[in-house]
């Protein structure tokens, strides 16, 4: 609808624990959309002054962006993810640029290999004319691709799938999210306090 300025797409394997309005209320600087870099670079821990690692070192070889095809369309550009993105609709609508990404598509090559993921892969094969926002990597922590020592700052955790062990989402929800219980518990609650309406009106 014309009169939404801006929408928040959230995969529905994310959890988030900080005041989402924030992403709501972001400058974007006049960009049309916004993702979150998979993680990347350093960050300076203010107590110890060193810089701690973001990337999860024990799945570097799987990351595809930095070797291959992707290496080499963006160089240093960062790749981003689509678990979480934010669109600022008056901007897209403003640059026509869903008839950009759709007449890209239709121009690339039919075969099934081509943008394989291709929420995420679009966006970031234009992207050196249609820049990414780089929404702070704090809004997307994923343990596969993230080191430990960033967890706490994370602001939403996605159970992206880890690459080597194929964890199950619910298993690896329990492990990495200490709230899943706790969440798991409310949902439980409000889905039976559901069946218990409805069986009230069947009988």
């Amino acid at each position: 609808p014309l009169h939404v300025d801006r929408i928040i797409f959230l995969d529905s394997d994310i959890v988030v624990r900080a005041d989402i309005r924030e992403l709501w209320e972001m400058d974007m600087e006049g960009h049309a959309y916004g993702f979150v870099p998979f993680c990347r670079g350093t960050y300076d821990d203010p107590v110890t002054h060193r810089p701690i690692p973001r990337a999860n070192n024990a799945t570097i070889g799987y990351r595809f962006w930095e070797s291959g095809f992707w290496k080499s369309h963006l160089g240093d550009t960062p790749y981003h993810i689509s678990a979480l993105f934010v669109v600022d609709l008056v901007e897209f609508r403003r640059q026509s640029l869903g008839d950009t990404l759709r007449s890209t598509y239709q121009g690339l090559g039919r075969g099934e290999d081509s943008l394989s993921n291709l929420d995420q892969d679009l966006p970031n094969y234009v992207q050196m004319n249609e820049p990414i926002f780089s929404l702070p990597q704090e809004w997307l922590w994923c343990e596969s691709w993230c080191s430990d020592e960033v967890k706490p700052l994370a602001k939403a955790i996605d159970l992206c799938q880890n690459p080597q062990t194929k964890e199950p989402k619910m298993e690896m929800a329990k492990r990495v999210i200490a709230e899943w219980e706790a969440h798991d518990a409310f949902r439980e609650s409000v889905v039976g306090a559901g069946d218990g309406v409805s069986q009230k009106q069947e009988l």
